[in-house]
């Protein structure tokens, strides 16, 4: 009766700790892509962007943002509406670009900078309420469309850094529980404000993020191939253990440009077995000289070393 006991009990152990490491964050990729897509409402397609079928190719739409679709919006608590161009990115569409590509996935992201000339905030009336509001929410945008992930992207915040981390990091733990997705990723940037909430919720709940989309092209327009590494490096000891993605804006805006060294310092990443993979903001900017970086991305992804 006793080993009856002992046996049962290993197993429950057993299926408990399966159970935890199946919403871990995912193995390394480091043939990783990823684009932004949607914002700009400048009639961009999926298919209009080059897919390498050698590298692992996931869309971002942007955005999911719980406000409502008033001329004024106004904070939800955790109701998601769709914010993205859905006449060009519909669930049709999706299905499409994921059935004609074995290596695309598609997720949304979340928040964003602004919206209608007003920026949006991180505004929950309580963890409780806004956790429960956006797994309902998001879980129905998420079917919908056959999504297979989230992107974490709030910028503006009127809650401390221990909310953000609670209702973002039970918001990550109960869809990859309920299998809604299958990975989610955090895009911070260098920001006392934006980083002190990001690095909050890394704490508590980077087991379960699968990819740090750092916006390097936040930093200095004309940022060197040097303090390129230097970020990253910083970047990398602050998201210590989490796939740190390098990125670059398609206007050239900020950060290190593809024109200037960017490739460069994807090339010595990749030497030294640190690229995890490359992200782009964004498909709408990248339309005007034909996806060219895009191409050049995928194709340094593909190589193997």
């Amino acid at each position: 009766m006793e080993l009856s006991k002992l046996c049962i009990t290993l197993l429950t152990l057993q299926a408990f700790f399966s159970f935890l490491s199946s919403i871990q964050a995912a193995p390394s990729n480091p043939k990783l892509f990823r684009e932004y897509i949607g914002a700009q409402f400048n009639n961009v397609r999926f298919q209009d962007v080059p897919v390498n079928p050698k590298v692992e190719f996931q869309f971002l739409l942007s955005f999911a943002i719980d406000y409502d679709t008033s001329s004024s919006p106004s904070p939800t608590n955790g109701k998601f509406n769709i914010f993205w161009d859905s006449n060009n990115l519909s669930p049709s569409q999706v299905s499409s670009i994921k059935s004609k590509n074995s290596n695309v996935k598609v997720a949304l992201s979340l928040g964003g900078n602004s919206l209608k000339g007003g920026f949006v905030y991180f505004d929950p009336s309580s963890i409780d309420s806004w956790v429960s509001n956006a797994v309902l929410s998001l879980t129905k945008i998420i079917k919908r469309y056959n999504l297979d992930g989230i992107d974490i992207d709030y910028e503006h915040f009127k809650s401390d850094p221990q909310t953000f981390a609670r209702s973002i990091g039970r918001l990550i733990q109960t869809l990859k529980r309920n299998g809604v997705i299958k990975f989610a990723s955090i895009a911070p940037f260098d920001d006392d404000e934006v980083q002190s909430h990001y690095l909050a919720l890394w704490k508590s709940y980077g087991n379960l993020i699968d990819y740090v989309n750092f916006q390097f092209y936040a930093y200095d327009k004309g940022t060197t191939v040097s303090q390129f590494i230097d970020h990253f490096n910083t970047q990398s000891s602050n998201y210590k253990g989490g796939k740190v993605l390098v990125s670059f804006i398609s206007d050239e805006s900020g950060g290190l440009s593809p024109q200037n060294g960017f490739f460069t310092a994807c090339n010595k990443l990749k030497s030294e077995q640190k690229l995890h993979g490359i992200f782009v903001w964004s498909a709408e900017d990248s339309k005007g000289n034909g996806f060219r970086f895009e191409k050049q991305s995928q194709a340094l992804l593909a190589i193997s070393h």
